[in-house]
């Protein structure tokens, strides 16, 4: 996709995914340092939201955090199901771009009344309630979002706890100039006919790949853009047990496949269900393949931009309106006091 011609440019969907390679090039890794002290007085740190606030931004943090051995443990889970756990030990990191998620908002409340002393926000806009009530609250500076799908926020979301969890072990980001330049690579490539058709047709999209968020958060977008049944499937859970419902007429998207289970997943899925699979991946595996820049250790947002590209050019395909989703809001589920 491009901004060069009107059915991408007419989309304010498009216009603020391609907006993402300048919000990595220019983010400051200087905003997490106030929070830094606070999070570091606690044993763990725990990542709460709904929807893409929550399933990229938090997951890749766990992820990175496990690779890099870092000490602090990183959990996250659904507000509503938060209220049940013992946070006391925990710094709270609370995202909500609007900062009036009804969830969000519920958590943070009944964490107050504990008495709780290390909640935090992580907001797109001023003045919110969420802003009102944690103890601090960054607001990030990708600026608003006029189409539904959250996308640049999501990537911000991302850095900004990447930087956090840095700053907490002592380790500066680095490469983020090489990262941007890589995104806008993976949010321009040209992507073959061939693959949009195969995606267009189908009755499902499955996404396979990590927990890291990558191919959880694209499921999501699926429904929000492309407007067709979606599901992501953890790790390598597509070969345990769900092929004997799939059928030829669905899709699995596999991001960066582990390279041990392409035959089991060839032989399962394609041979014995007659379905196709696409990969998302640095490199040519033994299905049709939609090369990507490598990230390196950041390749998690590289993966996730052309992700983003994949389901433009489908939802163009199909003739969507990217911008007016029929049920779908920006905000799911919002906080009008009381």
């Amino acid at each position: 996709m491009n901004l060069k011609e009107e059915k991408y440019s007419k989309y304010a969907l498009v216009r603020e995914m391609m907006e993402t390679p300048g919000i990595i090039k220019n983010f400051d890794q200087g905003f997490s340092g106030k929070f830094a002290d606070a999070v570091k007085s606690k044993k763990g740190l725990f990542l709460t939201g709904e929807g893409s606030s929550r399933i990229f931004p938090a997951k890749r943090a766990i992820q990175r955090s496990l690779q890099k051995s870092f000490a602090m443990p990183v959990v996250t889970e659904g507000s509503t199901q938060a209220m049940e756990y013992g946070l006391k030990d925990f710094a709270v990191f609370a995202a909500s771009n609007s900062g009036q998620t009804k969830e969000v908002i519920r958590l943070v409340t009944a964490l107050k009344k504990q008495n709780h002393n290390a909640i935090f926000g992580l907001t797109a806009n001023q003045g919110t309630k969420l802003g009102e009530l944690a103890d601090a609250t960054h607001v990030l500076t990708c600026g608003k979002e006029d189409a539904v799908a959250a996308t640049k926020s999501v990537v911000e979301q991302g850095l900004f706890y990447d930087a956090l969890l840095r700053k907490i072990h002592g380790v500066k980001m680095e490469g983020l100039k090489e990262l941007a330049d890589k995104t806008e690579q993976a949010l321009t490539l040209k992507i073959d006919s061939s693959v949009t058709d195969i995606i267009r047709k189908a009755s499902i999209i499955y996404f396979a790949g990590r927990n890291n968020g990558v191919a959880e958060e694209l499921a999501l977008k699926t429904n929000e853009i492309t407007r067709k049944k979606s599901a992501y499937l953890e790790g390598t859970f597509a070969v345990h047990g769900i092929e004997e419902v799939m059928d030829k007429s669905e899709v699995l998207i596999w991001i960066d496949p582990f390279e041990a289970e392409q035959e089991k997943f060839n032989e399962c899925l394609v041979k014995g269900v007659g379905m196709n699979i696409i990969a998302i991946s640095t490199k040519q595996t033994i299905f049709p393949t939609i090369i990507i820049p490598d990230g390196g250790e950041h390749a998690e947002y590289v993966q996730l931009t052309a992700g983003w590209n994949v389901l433009v050019e489908t939802g163009i395909a199909l003739g969507i309106n990217l911008d007016k989703p029929v049920r779908a809001r920006k905000v799911g589920n919002e906080y009008f006091g009381g």
